[in-house]
């Protein structure tokens, strides 16, 4: 069994975030995501717009998805420890960092493959959140 692993704040759930969920399931058996406290939200310098308890039983109610926990680390290392998934799903957009190229190498001394998938163009949960701000600012 191919146990798969994935982490999100998934706030204004959006296409994007089911478009990886769903890639991500066909790669594994099971799929475990981490989906970001409202306390580590805010190393991003920014504040969910749904409270953890919504967006972690949004998570959990999506097919694609056999299990979500709760995310309190950055430390991807620290939840292997805890659960041995086999392959860990991430965005492109790390792709080539120099901490992603750290973990690629500690996980590859442990088994674990990490497979980058691109975001889905023109959707993201900041251009939303922009948007509607502007939108309410004409609205009133």
């Amino acid at each position: 069994m191919v146990i798969g692993y994935t982490t999100g704040v998934y706030d204004l759930f959006h296409i994007g975030h089911l478009n990886l969920l769903k890639n991500a399931k066909g790669l594994c058996d099971k799929l475990i995501v981490g989906v970001t406290v409202d306390d580590l939200v805010q190393y991003k310098h920014k504040k969910a717009v749904i409270p953890f308890e919504e967006r972690i039983e949004i998570v959990r109610s999506i097919k694609y998805v056999d299990a979500a926990i709760p995310q309190e680390s950055l430390d991807k290392f620290e939840m292997w420890e805890k659960l041995h998934f086999d392959v860990l799903f991430v965005g492109d957009d790390w792709y080539k960092s120099e901490r992603w190229e750290e973990l690629e190498k500690k996980f590859k001394t442990v088994g674990v493959r990490v497979v980058y998938f691109p975001y889905t163009k023109g959707t993201s949960s900041t251009i939303l959140n922009q948007t509607l701000v502007a939108l309410r600012k004409e609205l009133t």
